[in-house]
């Protein structure tokens, strides 16, 4: 099912954001699904089926594909009720509680941190398969066996871990509040409490963490690649010396008996 009809709601919110509201009502409620620019999506009120038909229809527009068991694995469930008269959005045992007149903007705060939280569960994923990767490498360090990778593959390792730490920390807003909620208040206090019930924070530290290891593991690499290098080109100059100072022994040789 795609939905056809479209309501952009960057006038108030972010470029990086499409609204869409169902046209058709099924029920009592509207049905309406969040496009974030990163490529995370949030459904209210939509079906599991209707999902998997929207996510269909997406793959055609998709870049930098992850993997669909990832995918999957990362993906958050919640359940929403309404409040009685007077209370306020909040969490309480894992669902969503919605104001009577809760609003647009609400389900956009609540639908932005349940982003961010599945954004940063992919790197998670994504750096768990990283480390996996070049798990082999600690064990040939401590039993002390050679390297057993080349410059070109210790080069695009750290490729991969560079563009990870560059989209957590500068392309996210992982570490901070996101502009938008600096002069909204309530709106504010509602997107850290949802971040807090996700532990966004604590699992950014932890990631950064280990991203730091995986800095220094690669480092230790690629200076053992430099003095290999350096160590190839100090035998080299060695053999051209040895090479040149036979020439001229034989080159005195032959004045000698000539």
């Amino acid at each position: 099912m795609v939905l056809s009809y479209f309501n952009k709601i960057n006038a108030y919110t972010s470029p990086d954001v499409i609204h869409a509201v169902a046209k058709y009502d099924v029920s009592h409620e509207q049905r309406e699904v969040f496009f974030f620019r990163e490529g995370t999506i949030v459904a209210w009120n939509i079906s599991e089926f209707e999902c998997e038909n929207i996510l269909e229809f997406l793959k055609k527009y998709e870049q930098n594909r992850y993997m669909e068991c990832i995918v999957k694995s990362e993906s958050e469930v919640m359940c929403y009720s309404y409040a009685d008269h007077g209370k306020k959005n909040h969490i309480k045992d894992g669902n969503i509680i919605l104001a009577l007149n809760a609003t647009n903007l609400d389900k956009y705060t609540f639908s932005n941190a349940m982003a961010q939280s599945v954004k940063l569960g992919i790197w998670e994923a994504s750096l768990d398969h990283y480390i996996d990767s070049i798990a082999f490498v600690t064990e040939d360090l401590k039993s002390g066996r050679g390297l057993r990778m080349n410059e070109h593959e210790v080069l695009r390792k750290q490729g991969e871990l560079f563009a990870l730490r560059h989209s957590i920390n500068l392309s996210s807003d992982l570490l901070d509040t996101p502009d938008f909620y600096w002069e909204r208040d309530d709106l504010e206090r509602l997107y850290q409490e949802t971040c807090s019930y996700f532990n966004i924070a604590k699992r950014t530290r932890v990631i950064n963490e280990k991203l730091n290891h995986c800095v220094e593991l690669v480092g230790i690499l690629a200076m053992r690649l430099s003095d290999r290098h350096h160590i190839r080109l100090e035998w080299m100059i060695i053999i051209l010396i040895m090479v040149e100072v036979v020439f001229e022994i034989l080159h005195y040789i032959n004045r000698y008996f000539s």
